[in-house]
């Protein structure tokens, strides 16, 4: 499951991120309202988390916006305005849920498993790049019929990789989406992860889909 998470405080984004993370949601950060808009234009997300209050332009003109161009994604809207009235005007736009801040991370848990049951997001597409399948319903892997045991952060990354198939993933990009940090010295982390999990997806008997892109991260996909 992807979430986009358009909040412009650093750090109660990347704590937010990080416990996502750990419940295996992979999850992009946007630290402002253009930034979130264009992301959630251009990516399927199942979930998108919305600051009301973002610092070019209000989270509820951002939910208006996206609802107006036919993104149905479920919406849940964070703000510290807890009248009445501001919630009424927040559910208007097209939000689906409404979280007061301060909250517990356990209750946007809650919120966000909630609006997957209630929505069309909870039989997501399963991925599958030629023997290679991902359900994100269950967490499963296969490669050739064989299912394959993960962990989370292998896990995550193929998940990336899967989802943006034939394109170039960049190490920077699966640092900053897995471990919500974009910096050199996290290179060496993804390269051993991303080894581990070639060992368990790229057996010798079969062709190999992940494919490194020297210099610059990673690729998925037949014959590259």
């Amino acid at each position: 499951m992807r979430i986009l998470l358009i909040e412009d405080d650093h750090k109660a984004a990347r704590l937010l991120a990080k416990g996502l993370a750990e419940e295996r949601f992979v999850v992009d950060i946007a630290h402002s309202a253009g930034e979130g808009d264009e992301m959630a234009e251009i990516n399927a997300y199942d979930v998108i988390i919305l600051d009301w209050l973002l610092p070019d332009k209000p989270g509820i003109d951002v939910c208006r916006g996206l609802r107006a161009r036919g993104i149905p994604t479920p919406i849940i809207m964070l703000t510290a305005r807890d009248s009445l009235d501001d919630r009424v005007t927040g559910l208007n736009t097209g939000a689906d849920d409404y979280l007061v801040k301060p909250f517990g991370f356990a209750e946007l848990l809650a919120r966000i498993q909630a609006l997957l049951r209630r929505s069309d997001f909870t039989r997501p597409v399963i991925l599958k790049v030629a023997d290679l399948t991902l359900d994100p319903s269950n967490h499963r892997v296969t490669r050739n019929g064989v299912a394959l045991n993960l962990t989370p952060k292998e896990y995550a990354i193929l998940e990336i990789l899967m989802r943006r198939s034939g394109q170039l993933v960049t190490r920077a990009s699966l640092s900053e989406h897995v471990w919500e940090m974009e910096r050199d010295g996290f290179s060496n982390l993804v390269d051993v992860h991303v080894s581990h999990l070639r060992r368990k997806i790229d057996t010798p008997d079969l062709p190999p889909l992940i494919h490194t892109v020297r210099g610059k991260g990673y690729l998925l996909g037949v014959g590259k």
